[in-house]
């Protein structure tokens, strides 16, 4: 990892930041229908190849929040209504709304909207998943059964708080997507696992304690 793990592409408009350490290779990014990312080009973000919309669009679709922007004429990305956490198959949760992760970087700016949360707990930049979970055999297909006890309004500020060697807590209103894409559960607080042993994913059950789960 480099000592400059945030690194800027100026534009007229708008500038680019990428942050390698939240970075999971998603591909939204590159897989855009522009001219934006560019793999093989020097250097790689371009601002000024597509409109201002086009880059905020792009760089909002990243899920880890390793793609931020500063636009230039004041207008900073905004929270979805909806706070909303989606199981991935066989990975990270992803998590989107008004973010205070309490062990985000001040410098990781993409991380107030979008983050991509370890639930394998192999990761080495816990609470963010670094894609260990692909050498590590984990499995979860997503699937939610419980259904929770509801919000009574939408959006507002979500904290994620690490129980030390024990699950995420969060707080706030909250929807939780199964990876099949359905809303399965709403309620104002959970517990999540990050040990991965949970026989309630993406809920903890305690099996972290069994596991001799570490966040180191």
């Amino acid at each position: 990892m480099s000592d400059k793990p945030v690194y800027d592409f100026p534009g007229t408009e708008i500038d680019v930041h990428w942050d390698e350490r939240l970075c999971i290779h998603i591909g939204e990014c590159g897989s855009a229908a522009n001219s934006l990312f560019v793999g093989d080009r020097k250097p790689w973000c371009v601002p000024d190849e597509v409109s201002r919309q086009e880059v905020r669009e792009v760089c909002e679709r990243c899920p880890s929040g390793a793609l931020s922007y500063t636009d230039k004429s004041g207008e900073p990305e905004q929270a979805p209504a909806e706070n909303t956490l989606s199981v991935v198959y066989n990975g990270p949760l992803y998590l989107t709304g008004e973010l205070q992760i309490d062990d985000a970087a001040d410098d990781m700016a993409g991380t107030r909207f979008r983050a991509a949360l370890c639930r394998c707990g192999a990761s080495a930049n816990k609470p963010f998943c670094d894609n260990s979970h692909l050498g590590a055999g984990f499995q979860d297909f997503g699937a939610v059964g419980e259904t929770g006890p509801g919000v009574s309004s939408q959006g507002g500020p979500v904290k994620v708080k690490r129980i030390p060697n024990g699950p995420l807590m969060v707080e706030g209103n909250l929807n939780i997507r199964a990876a099949s894409g359905r809303v399965a559960w709403q309620g104002e607080k959970a517990f999540l696992c990050r040990c991965g042993a949970s026989k309630n994913k993406p809920f903890c059950d305690g099996s972290h304690k069994d596991a001799g789960f570490t966040d180191s």
